[in-house]
């Protein structure tokens, strides 16, 4: 099996590149608490920002999915032509004008595309992945007039730590059919916090719905039953308590809310961290 390294003695930690909404940033420093001491294959089912994988010291090969396929294709591209993407980034620039430029173009060469991701995700609104009915992008320009669009040694780090990573588009369930014995997952489904009370099936059920809650149970279920390791993120509410009770063990983290809307509050919340180790 593969021994783990203690997190402090990392040497192959990295940013991640791409801002994302529920990303698990934050929950780095606690990762050496929710880590197995031993497995053999990681796995990441939900991969989004990737926050956890760049700051994860693991030698093996890694298997990382998400339903999103601009996404993993976003992924790819870096991990393969990371220089075509860094130079494509390079004839972009930061403002409004061609924000709604390049939001607009139908790129067909895939390196391109992956810098079309990148810079719209970094310029953006609150860094939100959004697309309308006919599958565009339409989150608005973010007026974030400093930020660094371009990161070329972000993205040099992230395209090694990449190197020896399988990276496909699929539903979790079909990610769990390829986890076997002594694996570790990171499970981090899309939800919000935002309504840790009233209001949180409703709210939640156009990201992720209370049918993926329990579905997603089942598919933790059959990962315990086959010995492999798991931690989940979820929100802290007591319909997820009530979904997810007994599969593992139940811990909550608080952290401070860096999404928002106009009008949001900026504040502490709860999160559950369940893990079967």
């Amino acid at each position: 099996m593969q021994l783990e390294i203690p997190i402090d003695n990392l040497t192959t930690k990295c940013t991640p590149f791409l801002r994302w909404a529920g990303g698990k940033s934050w929950f780095v420093k606690y990762l050496k608490d929710y880590i197995p001491v031993d497995y053999n294959t990681y796995h990441e089912v939900f991969l989004g920002g990737a926050a956890v994988f760049f700051n994860l010291n693991y030698a093996g090969t890694s298997y990382l999915s998400d339903l999103n396929k601009d996404l993993i294709d976003t992924y790819i591209q870096v991990r393969d032509n990371v220089e075509l993407v860094i130079n494509e980034l390079k004839t972009f620039q930061n403002n409004k004008d061609t924000y709604y430029k390049i939001r607009g173009e139908k790129y067909t060469e895939e390196y391109k595309k992956a810098a079309q991701f990148i810079f719209l995700n970094r310029t953006s609104f609150n860094g939100i992945y959004r697309v309308n009915r006919n599958g565009n992008y339409n989150v608005p320009f973010g007026f974030r007039y400093t930020i660094d669009h371009i990161i070329e040694d972000t993205l040099r780090k992230a395209s090694t730590k990449l190197s020896d990573t399988i990276l496909i588009s699929q539903d979790f369930e079909s990610a769990v059919n390829n986890i076997k014995r002594n694996d570790f997952v990171f499970i981090d489904p899309p939800y919000t916090v935002a309504h840790e009370n009233n209001g949180f099936v409703e709210y939640n059920q156009k990201i992720f719905s209370l049918e993926d809650q329990y579905r997603l149970y089942d598919a933790l279920k059959k990962l315990k039953d086959i010995g492999a390791y798991f931690v989940l993120t979820n929100a802290y509410h007591v319909k997820i308590k009530e979904i997810y009770d007994g599969i593992g063990d139940f811990n909550i983290l608080t952290r401070h809310s860096t999404i928002g809307g106009k009008g949001a509050k900026r504040e502490n919340i709860k999160e559950y961290i369940i893990k079967n180790f």
